[in-house]
């Protein structure tokens, strides 16, 4: 039986309305009062797992998943082997660096060397300040990087963002942006060469389902 990692959170409704319409009904996750982690499709033809977003990867490179969906965020910060395929086009949102309002620096370039950024996304912060050439410290952080500055911790964050309205809220503003992100389909590379679980079949309904591959 196929096996699909799917991610907790903002992608999670969007991730089982596309499966449905390719003929797999995970909705089940969707319950309120539901607490498995783990449902059979109707059909019998697939299962899914309900795990968090960052976890999604894990599964499906050492194959107790053989497709999973997730934000390209998670794939460039965690780097994991797994077959990237095609992107979905929904939950879009931005990697960007934030500093005050009243901050004097205006791009990422104009951060002081030896300045401290604060950011879950540890990886993918210090990837970008490498290729400015730009050396900084990251603070990592797992939630509410917006008090990095806020408290005078660093001068800068690391973040996602979607509206901008948390942004704004805490006083601060974009100056740059890192890269875009929306919801990527990957799948278990061996699980994908060896067509397991008559993956391809699905892989191809969803491409149907979308204007374009990555």
């Amino acid at each position: 039986m196929l096996t699909v990692a799917l991610p907790k959170g903002a992608l999670l409704a969007d991730s089982i309305k596309i499966f449905k319409e390719i003929g797999l009904d995970f909705s089940l996750h969707l319950e309120p009062g539901n607490r498995q982690l783990q449902i059979a499709d109707p059909t019998n033809s697939a299962k899914a797992l309900l795990v968090r977003a960052q976890d999604v990867p894990v599964y499906v490179e050492y194959g107790q998943a053989q497709l999973g969906i997730v934000g390209y965020d998670v794939l460039l910060e965690k780097k994991p082997a797994v077959a990237q395929l095609l992107d979905l086009g929904f939950g879009g949102c931005r990697m960007s660096v934030a500093v005050p309002k009243s901050s004097p620096y205006k791009s990422s370039v104009q951060l002081p060397p030896h300045g401290r950024v604060a950011s879950k996304f540890v990886h993918c912060a210090q990837d970008y300040f490498h290729k400015l050439d730009l050396p900084v410290e990251i603070v990592p952080l797992s939630g509410s990087v917006e008090l990095g500055p806020i408290t005078g911790m660093s001068e800068a964050i690391v973040d996602l963002v979607s509206s901008g309205r948390t942004l704004k809220e805490n006083g601060l503003i974009e100056i740059d942006v890192l890269f875009y992100s929306s919801a990527r389909l990957v799948a278990h590379p061996l699980s994908y060469r060896l067509n397991l679980h008559d993956i391809a079949q699905w892989i191809a309904r969803l491409e149907k389902r979308l204007p374009g591959t990555l």
